[in-house]
């Protein structure tokens, strides 16, 4: 396909970009939250009641605005796809990651939980067929180099305690991998919203489930203290309720692959936040990992940023008025 690009630039064209950069951040926010919480909280309890509090948010907001036809599964496919992400992307994920962050630290916890980005590569080639290329392959390492880079893991706390804990956020990468995939195999016609909205109920009950089989107590969320009532609003509505709707959207606009690059650009926003919030420093080592980072992405996104410079170019030739095509159709397309 070719894409002229003499066109007036438009808000639509940078909806992705915006989306990506929105669930980097709601995400980037959640893991401190998740190990506040966990001070006082039991792992699974605390992993369902974020899921109850997003779950009330999003089947209230879609039951008010939306019609019954709207907001109801109606196909096979949307069964699937409210079973999918509510086994994968929401219960078995946050029971794996909340239990695995118990015995690790949030940087060594986003690290792991950062490989998802690898593995989606490799169910996106079994399951949908979809091929990655070299160059592709390439960007989506230097990414996870350049997450090294910033959270630089000794081999103290690789080979510590906190393995299993780690081995638990690997398991919880691997789930939001396949189910990123799953979940376009089966493409349910319903909306994000309203699909996000079921499966954050569905998931909410298996942790649960989950919770009362591990022996935890439901009355351990009596009386906690105000920090911990602030992590589970601040992880329930915006880094779950508006976070998980964004990134389900965006595996339907863009796919799994690109969409799980979310997980490079967390640790990014987790050093910048620390460094707005908490005066943290970021040393020349983080920012040289931030470039690294960068590097990957623009690898993988290079076709994508090529258009783009090619618009841009092309509408400044207009505006200096070199252009010889005037205002009528560019003779300059860009292929896609």
């Amino acid at each position: 396909m070719r894409t002229y690009i003499g066109q007036a630039p438009s808000l639509a064209r940078y909806r992705n970009a915006a989306l990506f950069v929105s669930v980097a951040i709601l995400f980037g926010c959640s893991f401190v939250a998740i190990e506040t919480g966990l001070r006082e909280l039991p792992p699974l309890l605390f992993a369902s009641l974020r899921f109850d509090v997003a779950a009330v948010v999003l089947v209230s907001y879609v039951v008010a605005a939306r019609s019954r036809s709207a907001w109801l599964p109606r196909t096979r496919g949307d069964l699937l796809g409210i079973g999918v992400a509510g086994v994968f992307l929401i219960a078995l994920n946050n029971a794996l990651l909340f239990v695995g962050q118990g015995s690790t630290t949030a940087a060594m916890a986003s690290m792991m939980y950062g490989l998802n980005p690898v593995l989606a590569p490799v169910f996106a080639w079994w399951l949908l067929g979809d091929r990655l290329s070299g160059v592709g392959a390439l960007g989506i390492g230097v990414a996870l180099a350049g997450v090294v880079v910033i959270l630089r893991p000794s081999p103290a706390t690789l080979t510590s305690a906190g393995t299993v804990g780690q081995g638990l956020i690997l398991g919880a990468a691997a789930a939001v991998a396949i189910g990123s995939v799953l979940l376009k195999r089966v493409q349910p016609r319903m909306g994000s919203l309203p699909l996000t909205a079921w499966a954050t109920a569905v998931g909410a009950v298996a942790l649960h489930g989950a919770s009362a089989l591990a022996g935890e107590s439901p009355t351990a969320v009596v009386g906690v203290s105000l920090p911990t009532l602030a992590s589970l609003l601040v992880v329930g509505v915006p880094s779950t309720a508006v976070a998980y709707a964004i990134r389900f959207e965006l595996i339907e606009r863009i796919g799994p692959v690109r969409t799980n690059l979310v997980s490079y650009a967390v640790p990014v926003v987790a050093a910048v936040l620390g460094w707005m919030l908490l005066g943290a420093g970021v040393s020349a080592v983080t920012a040289a990992g931030f470039a690294v980072v960068f590097v990957g992405f623009a690898l993988v996104e290079r076709d994508a940023i090529r258009r783009e410079v090619c618009r841009l170019r092309q509408s400044g030739r207009r505006r200096r008025g070199t252009d010889p095509a005037g205002p009528a159709e560019s003779p300059f397309p860009c292929d896609d």
